[in-house]
């Protein structure tokens, strides 16, 4: 698993480097150090790298649970604006996923499962009163994951994404008092910085989790 895990992330950095078109499984053995034979013992081709690369991206935007879904769905919008800055697994993902050809090869990447991951949220939403009654939870789902791929898209052609923590918060800041109960809008941090704090808040869990979790048994 671990040199399934180093494959995947040498061929997330040459992907999210070259493009999928330029790539090669030569530039991916070079970056990841291992033999020709590791790398189709694990994916037979580049194509199942990519779907890897497109699968991986699940893991990487989760969020603790809020008592407020329309706080965790946002948090989870800033945690991918975060970590796409910094993981080359989910920034790959994102460029194979949004590529003006990509769509005939992966069927939409990930983007079909983004909108089914934030329509839960939404529906969760809607179920604890957080919903204005004319809410139409699938159409606001597709707007909502639409919206942030864009603000992705032109945060990278403009800034390199220097700036997408911001523009994806003020992208929500705009959007929720579309679909949000006024006295829920009251309540959420919409704040820039914080895909940042949760990011920390994770690192923070998953430490505790591996501390508590029981050793191997010794044979």
């Amino acid at each position: 698993m671990r040199t399934r895990r180093v494959i995947l992330e040498a061929a997330a950095a040459v992907f999210d480097e070259r493009g999928y078109e330029a790539a090669t499984i030569a530039d991916i053995l070079a970056k990841a150090g291992v033999t020709k034979g590791a790398l189709y013992f694990h994916f037979a081709s580049k194509q199942e790298l990519a779907r890897g690369i497109l699968d991986e991206q699940y893991t990487e935007g989760t969020v603790p649970p809020r008592e407020v879904k329309l706080q965790e769905l946002f948090d989870l919008g800033m945690v991918l604006a975060y970590r796409v800055r910094h993981n080359p697994m989910l920034s790959a993902g994102t460029r194979l996923s949004l590529g003006p050809d990509m769509r005939e090869i992966f069927g939409g990447g990930s983007v079909p499962g983004w909108i089914q991951v934030t329509e839960e949220v939404i529906l969760q939403a809607k179920a604890q009163g957080e919903l204005l009654p004319h809410v139409n939870t699938a159409e606001a789902a597709w707007a909502l994951s639409a919206g942030w791929a864009g603000v992705q898209i032109y945060s990278q052609t403009m800034t390199d994404r220097a700036d997408i923590e911001y523009r994806v918060s003020v992208f929500y800041q705009h959007f929720y008092p579309s679909i949000a109960v006024p006295a829920v809008l009251a309540r959420l941090d919409l704040s820039p910085d914080r895909g940042s704090q949760v990011a920390a808040e994770i690192r923070v869990l998953d430490a505790a989790a591996a501390d508590a979790a029981p050793e191997p048994a010794r044979t």
